[in-house]
């Protein structure tokens, strides 16, 4: 729908140009190339001395993308990885590590490591980055490697921005487009999408796109089946990760309901989770619905002012992924409902002028952002260390072992989590005739992340320790969003959290021609981040705790429940940082990040580039930082949680070209890179186990290797091919001494990015009668083998899946230590565990379409995933044992769009 002719619609699957087929007169095709603002001012994207990718409005629409994860298919450089709509990081370049929890996400605080933008505001957000429906999209840019000192924190691996449609001072014009498919063993989607322009005034106009996209489902909840692939329950899992406390949990196995003896649930000495009532086919239904608003008003020549708000809610109800215990691969078992809304309001400003030889912008946004939630926490049955007193009455049997019983394990997790952001950006760009350019800019964030998770744990049958009506509050009031409880009885911990983080940056950019065609640059930023932590839950008084921390004082220290004296060896020994935490509580960290660069144009058409760039994540404050680690055996012995983990920094070095060949017809941009991470944040499991069961730590350093590539070649006036490719190395290069054993060791892999990946696409035009011309549209995508997280637990997950369901995933596991020094326990054969992490193994991914189109109208036939591929996306172990998060069946559709103008 967006405003397109037919004669400039060929366009290639991850070009970073479009392709303009001329007039019939003209002597051949041209490859029309791409304006984009990747270094705050407008230039050519062949002229641009870093590496960005970048598809116009065009292209989007003929690709029929319209969300972020569809883009991601045709960029090998980039990995879209989560567990559904609006659950998703976004990794570039291979820096990735363990992902955070989705059900922690909100309070964990790791920042991402790829900045997210709409237009000029930053919205990103760990494990959540905001979903935005690429509706009336003017293009996407995607910028690979540190973009730091022209975009700040959360730039360290990339930047990727989409930028909107503004309002046309030119006129009206008004279009629509419309879409229905069906998927394989799924339901039906249909999607309508609406814009209209007007110029109100000469001085005035405004710009409106709305949509609504229904995305049926294909996953199936099934009846849960024992002994049939399905959730059978293990006493042995319960008792070995809750210390041994149950007598005999191997006879307790023995007793389940697969045993023929056994007839009832109530028999039974592990009682199965029962999900008759939640039984539905393509259960995992999404809904995009919004509506973006502009208005453009031009003072006089050279002023200008342009307001946008977006309003957008996104409903999903299912999961996205599989259990690899189950036959096929669209089937699961969840035992409580499966709810997401996330609805957020954006409004963003920008003033632009101009003041003698300079160009200033002023540009500021607000976004406000609610999630509710409401998830299956059923598998932290399998993964907590009290799980045993939360689930089985060993304490009500105490000289009886053999009436010993784990009830009912069925759990849910809900969350309501409210976001905000405000930005503002002043910057200036010189616009004198002279060698040298200068950016420079004042930029200000202020971000808060206010969340109150509830989560049903234990079983409500059991009496003995007020299990059946809890009532639980929380300890401290300062930083909390609710009213401090009691909270409803089955609700066995709450978490009340309110996370802030207030940024002040300065930042500038000098550019100098060296000669007519060689330039040198550099930049560099200066921040300073204030990270404040606060809340509470039903057990600890974080606010408290972390200022007891920050201000070492004995009596704080002993009043949160820790030894004032241990706590001060551990920090004199350098076990605990605790230097940037202040004693209000308040993390702060200030630093300048540099970035140089030599261009040099060898010719009209071929641009060499160098460039250093440094990026960054600021430190991340731990919940219960500070705290020993309950289990004091193997791995976990003196271990304490940082209270805060330490900033890590990416600094990269990259060569580059971008040229046109052959008279135009072939463009090839490509680069290489090598990256060094230093103390690479993650997420871990929480040995303290006090409420959540990860928390940031430094797992190490990184080096990373690499060459991104794309071409594009116009193979005949009609004809179009594009293809793109990245090469990756990533490689630990060492390992945090209280992490060896545990993560991947030494020269191990970074997680979830392929050494291999690429894509190709070709586009064919055709004349027909009436004016009318047709088309054929294909590509193929390539993922290769990826690894799944940083901890190498994936032979414990499946010695677990085993256990509980009598059945292992078949999912495909690398070993990577002889000996796993992550839990204290044997298998169920009583041999060691080895390290090893899951394989997301390789797929394949070809798209088809075809259609006829005029000036106004286009009409076309597609098939989404041609050869029915069903891809591991990713291999999901938040709930301790894996699910597989898969892509869509084959999917065969019509679209229609008409553009008035």
């Amino acid at each position: 729908m967006r405003k397109t002719q037919v004669s400039c619609a060929i366009v290639a699957a991850l070009a970073s140009t479009s392709i303009a087929a001329q007039e019939a007169s003209s002597a051949k095709a041209k490859i029309e190339t791409i304006e984009v603002t990747a270094t705050k001012r407008t230039e050519s994207i062949q002229d641009v001395p870093v590496s960005v990718t970048a598809l116009d409005g065009k292209a989007l629409e003929n690709l029929g993308i319209d969300n972020f994860q569809d883009y991601v298919e045709f960029l090998p450089n980039v990995v879209f990885q989560g567990t559904g709509p609006g659950q998703n990081e976004i990794y570039i370049r291979g820096a990735a590590t363990t992902q955070s929890n989705i059900m922690l996400s909100s309070v964990q605080a790791l920042q991402p490591s790829v900045a997210f933008y709409v237009d000029e505001q930053p919205v990103s957000m760990a494990g959540r980055n905001l979903d935005v429906y690429a509706t009336d999209v003017q293009r996407v840019e995607v910028l690979p490697g540190p973009q730091g000192t022209l975009f700040g924190a959360s730039s360290q691996a990339g930047t990727v921005r989409l930028i909107t449609n503004k309002p046309d001072h030119s006129g009206f014009s008004a279009g629509f487009d419309t879409s229905i498919s069906f998927t394989k063993g799924g339901d039906m989607s249909n999607a309508v999408e609406a814009y209209f322009n007007m110029a109100v005034t000469e001085d005035m106009a405004v710009r409106v796109a709305a949509y609504n996209d229904r995305q049926g489902g294909w996953i199936d909840n099934i009846a849960n089946d024992p002994g049939n692939g399905g959730y059978i329950g293990s006493a042995q899992v319960v008792s070995r990760i809750s210390g041994g406390v149950l007598a005999d949990p191997v006879a307790m196995d023995a007793n389940r309901i697969t045993n023929p003896d056994v007839n009832t649930m109530a028999e039974a000495s592990v009682v199965s989770p029962q999900n008759d009532a939640l039984v539905e086919d393509n259960f995992n239904d999404a809904v995009y619905s919004g509506a973006r608003f502009g208005v453009s008003y031009i003072f006089n020549e050279q002023w200008d002012l342009l307001v946008q708000h977006t309003q957008q809610t996104l409903d999903t109800e299912g999961v996205f992924a599989y259990d690899p215990n189950l036959e096929g691969e669209s089937s699961t078992n969840r035992f409580q409902p499966e709810e997401n809304t996330d609805e957020f309001g954006l409004t963003t400003w920008t003033l632009e002028g101009r003041l003698e030889k300079l160009d200033v912008v002023y540009t500021g946004g607000y976004l406000d952002r609610d999630i509710d939630t409401l998830a299956d926490y059923t598998g932290y049955t399998n993964g907590g260390l009290f799980s045993a007193y939360y689930l089985c009455n060993h304490y009500d049997t105490p000289d009886n072992p053999a009436d010993e019983r784990c009830l009912d394990p069925t759990k849910y997790f809900k969350e309501d989590t409210n976001t905000t952001r405000s930005t503002h950006e002043l910057r200036f760009n010189t616009t004198m005739d002279a060698p040298w350019r200068v950016t420079a800019g004042l930029f200000y964030d202020d971000q808060e992340v206010a969340t109150v998770g509830q989560f049903k744990i234990a079983n409500t049958e059991m009496s003995t320790f007020g299990f059946d009506n809890l009532q639980r509050t929380l300890v401290g009031t300062e930083g909390i969003n609710s009213d401090g409880g009691p909270f409803p009885g089955e609700v066995s911990f709450a978490n009340d959290i309110t996370h802030t983080i207030e940024q002040i940056a300065v930042f500038g950019q000098f550019e100098y021609d060296l000669t007519d065609t060689l330039t040198a640059s550099i930049g560099a930023r200066w921040y300073q981040i204030d990270d404040t932590y606060k809340g509470s839950t039903t057990t600890v008084d974080v606010s408290r705790r972390v200022k007891a921390f920050g201000s070492l004082d004995p009596n704080e220290l002993e009043a949160v429940g820790e030894d004032p004296d241990a706590v001060m060896a551990a920090v004199q020994s350098g076990q605990l940082e605790v230097s940037e935490l202040g004693s209000d509580g308040v993390l702060s960290v200030d630093d300048t990040i540099f970035k140089f660069s030599l261009d040099w144009k060898a010719t009209e058409d071929i641009l060499l580039f160098a460039n250093y760039s440094e990026g960054f994540r600021p430190p991340v404050t731990n919940r219960v930082g500070g705290g020993l680690a309950t289990n004091q055996s193997g791995k976990f012995e003196n271990f304490r949680i940082p209270v805060y983990s330490t900033t890590d920094t990416l600094d990269n070095y990259e060569v580059g070209l971008k040229g046109d060949f052959l008279d135009g017809i072939v463009r090839v941009n490509a680069t290489a890179y090598y990256s060094e991470i230093t103390d690479l944040q993650t997420s871990r499991f929480d040995p303290t186990n006090i409420s959540f069961l990860v928390f940031t730590d430094n797992v190490g350093d990184a080096e990373i290797k690499g060459l991104d590539a794309d071409i594009t070649w116009l193979a005949t006036d009609n004809l179009v091919v594009n293809a793109a490719f990245s090469l990756l190395d990533t490689e630990l290069t060492s390992v945090n001494e209280e992490l060896v054993g545990i993560a991947a060791g030494v020269g191990s892999e970074l997680p979830y990015s392929a050494s291999f990946s690429g894509n190709i696409n070709a586009r064919y035009f055709f004349e027909l009668d009436d004016g009318k011309t047709g088309y054929v549209n294909g590509s193929v995508s390539y993922t290769g083998d990826r690894l799944a997280g940083m901890v190498m637990d994936a032979y414990v997950m499946e010695d677990a899946t085993q256990l509980i369901y009598g059945t292992g995933s078949g999912l495909k596991i690398q070993e990577e230590a002889a000996v796993y020094e992550g839990v204290t326990y044997d298998d169920r054969n009583g041999a060691t565990f080895r390290g090893g992490r899951y394989v997301q193994e390789s797929y394949m991914i070809a798209n088809l379409a075809v259609g006829i189109t005029n000036d106004e109208w286009k009409a076309e036939l597609f098939v989404d995933n041609v050869f029915d591929e069903s891809a591991i996306l990713n291999i999901d172990t938040q709930q301790f044992t894996p699910k597989v998060v898969t892509n869509r069946p084959r999917t065969v559709g019509v679209r229609f769009s008409y553009d008035y103008y």
